[in-house]
């Protein structure tokens, strides 16, 4: 099935065909120059331009807290999370607040890229010898990229 194909879906989810298919919104975004998909269930907002509180006594990666509407968030750097360089943070960089279980945390990313539908059947999981702890999954995208999938139960247990 074509990327093409998924976009004839109608509303109840199924092809104008009568072949089911199920397709989940992902919020794509670059990290290391990976690319990463969460589902937009998980995505509450984006946000720029938010000034983070730093705690005394947390792993490098949790960057601090912010006040979001009275709602106090961690921030996570996702890059670091993941075992990966740090760098300087530019005018793309953002922080995407997640709730995940009842639990809002945001990730800090490189850049966002764009809103997805994919097909659930077309994820397969990331090769053993390539596993990374907060990776569940990846598919090839129509221009040949692969996507990866953020575990975002996993996410939110190891923080």
């Amino acid at each position: 099935m074509s990327a093409d194909t998924v976009k004839n879906t109608t509303l109840n989810g199924t092809l104008e065909e009568g072949m089911p298919v199920s397709t989940e919104r992902f919020l794509t975004f670059s990290s290391n120059d990976l690319n990463i998909g969460v589902s937009t269930n998980y995505v509450i907002e984006i946000i720029t331009n938010h000034t983070i509180t730093m705690l005394p006594l947390v792993p490098d990666y949790v960057k601090g807290i912010i006040n979001l509407r009275g709602q106090i968030i961690p921030i996570i750097d996702i890059r670091l999370r993941m075992g990966k360089p740090s760098i300087d943070y530019t005018s793309s960089t953002c922080i995407i607040v997640l709730n995940i279980n009842s639990v809002q945390i945001g990730i800090i990313v490189d850049a966002v890229q764009q809103v997805m539908d994919i097909d659930q059947s077309k994820i397969s999981p990331v090769p053993v010898e390539n596993q990374q702890e907060l990776i569940s999954g990846m598919v090839s995208s129509a221009n040949s990229s692969v996507i990866l999938f953020l575990d975002c139960e996993q996410l939110v247990e190891t923080y």
